[in-house]
């Protein structure tokens, strides 16, 4: 038996398991929308941590940040500022989020806004952006769990067999148990991806240098420019400090935004659970050391490596570990993949239907969960097509998409704390940010500092908001009471 046969004999065992406990999962999920998308509001701390810490570090972490570390250098410690920043207002924000949520019986992002701010348009041009934004999310998981599969296994399992073959049990979960599905297999998947990123980020600087230290006293030597704070861009050139401070504020901004994320305040059995998952959620952050450690260990050891987002399974190989180990570090990064990408999926076809479909067409319970489940089919079919195409870096796609999903920061804002804003006001200033976006995006010319679009759309969106809503007629007080004071 070759090697690569014993490791994709690891692999399927541990895409078994994940489909067992996924499977499993769903024998409690009531028959609604509500269990369906929300698990019946009934998470305790365990699974909220694990679904929280697991989707957000995905194979954007495992294999993207390695990556940059090996290419980039210092560019990388953005992914370790943002985590901590972007949480600290969910701890207030979050509670009274699920508050008026459990009260007024909203599941999605969307229907939270919509209800501080009636407008079936507003509701449709949510579910558009949040779409755009997760699609790229969803392709980075398969792209990421399609690499690991071809790199272990020397190229006798492509990309897109390999991606096909880990979504497709993705799918299959998901479609039967919806977030219960999503919330035990990312308690699973996160444990492991943690274990196996501890592991081989103290074992591999040690087997190739002689430990952390001297393979940092190594790179500083030879690559000194790699340590140098905020790192290189893409082209080797270094990097401004417009763009590394813009790159922390958006995806700090963005991170509690994203519908995936938000919706999990609505799962939480109650606020005490959702204020301790908050709480714990820094201490999944240093998940994030040991899979930097691993790209600064590929500097001198595998130099000019083309695709930098390979470095990890390229060095797993290079080291000779045992099969076991190298089946099981495969398993790891599957985790990575596979744990946001489940939640994203199920997000994605969820805020399609409630938001995007449901305020325009009368549905039923039962109906509702189909349409639910077709979409899941179909924003996997899409990102499947972009992931075995896309060339683009993982974390450059995941920053694009952070600048898309930083607009929804001020409706959510203006929903809790001020009372004056209008329905008008936010969506006159969610078009005007959402499109300078995209103009600062397909015109990176135009920038001024560097600056990330999201911030500059930012910038257009907050006066814009502000000037239309004062100019408008203010909600009702007995409505705004719901929300701002709930």
């Amino acid at each position: 038996m070759e090697r690569w046969h014993g490791v994709s004999l690891v692999v399927l065992a541990y895409l078994a398991l994940t489909l067992f406990i996924g499977l499993r999962a769903g024998r409690k999920t009531t028959h609604t929308v509500t269990g369906f998308v929300a698990g019946d509001r009934d998470f305790g701390l365990l699974v909220m941590y694990f679904v929280t810490g697991a989707t957000v570090f995905s194979a954007f972490a495992f294999l993207g940040g390695p990556g940059w570390a090996y290419s980039r250098g210092a560019a990388a410690f953005y992914i370790l500022s943002y985590g901590v920043l972007g949480i600290a207002p969910w701890y207030f924000i979050g509670p009274r989020v699920a508050r008026i949520g459990r009260r007024l019986g909203y599941v999605t992002q969307a229907q939270f806004l919509a209800g501080r701010f009636p407008s079936r348009f507003l509701s449709l041009l949510i579910a558009v952006l949040s779409v755009v934004a997760l699609v790229p999310y969803v392709t980075l998981q398969i792209r990421g769990a399609g690499i690991v599969i071809e790199v272990v296994t020397d190229g006798h399992v492509p990309l897109w067999a390999g991606a096909a073959v880990a979504y497709g049990i993705v799918l299959l979960y998901v479609l039967v148990s919806g977030v219960r599905g999503v919330g035990w297999t990312n308690t699973f998947q996160g444990i492991f991806m943690v274990v196996m990123a501890w592991t081989l980020g103290l074992y591999l600087p040690y087997a190739l240098y002689g430990g952390v230290g001297p393979m940092f006293e190594q790179i500083l030597s030879e690559r000194p420019e790699l340590l140098e704070l905020p790192g290189l861009m893409s082209s080797g050139a270094p990097w401004s400090w417009g763009g590394y401070s813009s790159a922390i504020l958006v995806s700090a901004i963005g991170l509690t935004l994203w519908p995936h994320l938000f919706m999990k305040a609505f799962t939480a059995r109650d606020e005490r659970t959702l204020k301790r998952t908050i709480v714990l959620f820094p201490t999944f952050q240093l998940f994030l050391v040991p899979v930097l450690l691993i790209g600064f260990a590929g500097v001198l050891y595998m130099p000019g490596l083309e695709r930098p987002d390979f470095i990890l399974p390229q060095l797993v190989l290079e080291v000779q570990l045992p099969l076991l180990v190298v089946g099981l570090f495969c398993a790891g990064a599957l985790s990575a993949s596979m744990s946001t990408g489940d939640a994203v999926l199920h997000a994605t076809a969820s805020v399609a239907v409630e938001d995007g479909v449901r305020p325009f067409v009368a549905l039923s319970d039962a109906t509702q969960r189909l349409l639910i489940r077709i979409g899941v089919l179909l924003a996997g079919a899409v990102a499947y097509f972009f992931a075995v195409t896309e060339g683009t870096s993982l974390v450059v796609l995941l920053l694009t998409s952070y600048g898309v999903i930083a607009q929804l920061a001020p409706p959510v804002l203006a929903a809790l704390y001020w009372r004056r804003a209008t329905t008008a006001g936010v969506l006159a200033g969610l078009v005007a940010g959402s499109l300078a976006t995209l103009v600062f995006f397909f015109n990176p010319g135009l920038r001024p500092w560097d600056l990330h679009e999201g911030i500059l759309g930012l910038v257009v969106h907050l006066p814009v908001l502000l000037a239309v809503s004062l100019l408008t007629r203010p909600q009702p007080r007995s409505h705004v009471d719901a929300f701002v004071f709930p």
